[in-house]
């Protein structure tokens, strides 16, 4: 009896070590995954209300994320890349804090509307960075503020629309009124009266980024008024403006219409059959700034408390490709305008009236 009870206490000591090996194991292995997770710099982004899939500044922001996630093995969800859309003003902050809850390393505001909501997410969890897109947030550390010299590639939208205007009138449809769409505004008035002060600019804000029925009205007013290239800095109301040269183009294929996209290269837009309505489109490369900065995160050099300008000197912003639409001598002017502006030879005005 005793042989056997020292056999069986025996038996149960070795299986209890081999349990505890097999939890030490175990334990080890969930550490070294923590430690995986730890090393990855993950990023995440809420957009503004236009949506992902603007066409835009929120699409443009989720390919430089995504092109970061692919270089770096990241997949979409947590511990990898993600966004979260924001329908309404109301969810901003909101979408902030689930996407700090979630422990994302790096995390985009898209747009100047996110500004306080970013200021008071950051007062708040100072372990967590952010970035915000045209729109600077000052004096925290754990912020680094994306700003573009939209003005600079819009002065070239403005050389090129008044050298390809048969009217001498052309168009400029804004979204919300304010600092960075005055930008735009400025910038395009300001290369047309360069490259042709007979032609005549006319100006309309819709007062939103998402209203496409209020940018096609206002389109048609000014196609009909005469104007025959207009250009939207717009959002997601912008898509309004190419409905109404689509349908134009539509009933007469001869007709002179064009529109001049933003942010992106907006041509797959503006496809009516074996014709294209876009002129051109004034990029601001959003793409390259959001992976440059999860980059800089990703190396511990995140630009915290820095305001990053992107412009015509370093590729962030300029002109998409014309497809032919451009003439030869009308770009021949642009390359010579871009390279005043990068020499410095020309200031472009970033207000209207200036």
């Amino acid at each position: 009896m005793k042989k056997r009870n020292l056999g069986l206490a025996l038996t149960a000591v070795l299986a209890s070590s081999t349990l505890l090996a097999a939890c030490g194991s175990d334990d080890a292995k969930k550490g070294d995954t923590k430690k995986e997770d730890k090393d990855n710099f993950t990023v995440a982004m809420v957009t503004d209300t236009g949506g992902i899939d603007d066409k835009s500044f929120n699409q443009s922001t989720w390919d430089g994320i995504q092109e970061y996630g692919k270089e770096n093995g990241l997949t979409k969800g947590d511990g990898g890349i993600d966004y979260l859309q924001s329908n309404q003003d109301s969810e901003f902050t909101t979408n902030l804090q689930k996407l700090v809850r979630r422990d994302f390393d790096l995390i985009f505001a898209v747009g100047y509307k996110l500004h306080d909501s970013v200021s008071q997410v950051a007062k708040q969890q100072k372990d967590s960075k952010f970035a915000i897109i045209d729109e600077v947030v000052e004096g925290q550390d754990n912020v680094a503020s994306i700003m573009f010299k939209a003005n600079e590639a819009s002065f070239l939208a403005g050389v090129a629309a008044a050298l390809q205007t048969k009217t001498d009138k052309v168009g400029f449809i804004g979204g919300i009124k304010s600092e960075v769409i005055d930008g735009f505004q400025a910038g395009f008035e300001a290369g047309v009266k360069a490259a042709n002060p007979k032609v005549k600019v006319d100006v309309q804000y819709a007062g939103s980024f998402g209203d496409a029925a209020k940018g096609q009205t206002i389109a048609k007013r000014m196609y009909d008024s005469g104007a025959d290239i207009i250009f939207h800095a717009a959002g997601g109301t912008g898509t309004g403006l190419f409905t109404e040269a689509k349908e134009r183009k539509k009933k007469d294929p001869n007709a002179d219409v064009w529109a001049i996209g933003v942010d992106r290269d907006q041509y797959d837009e503006g496809k009516v059959g074996d014709k294209n309505i876009v002129l051109t489109s004034v990029l601001k490369r959003v793409d390259i700034a959001a992976k440059d900065v999860s980059n800089l995160g990703k190396d511990g050099k995140f630009p915290g408390g820095k305001t990053i300008t992107y412009g015509l000197k370093d590729d962030g912003v300029g002109l998409a490709d014309s497809h032919g639409a451009i003439t030869a001598e009308t770009q021949k002017k642009i390359d010579e305008y871009k390279e005043k502006i990068i020499k410095g030879e020309i200031t472009v005005p970033e207000k209207p009236g200036k």
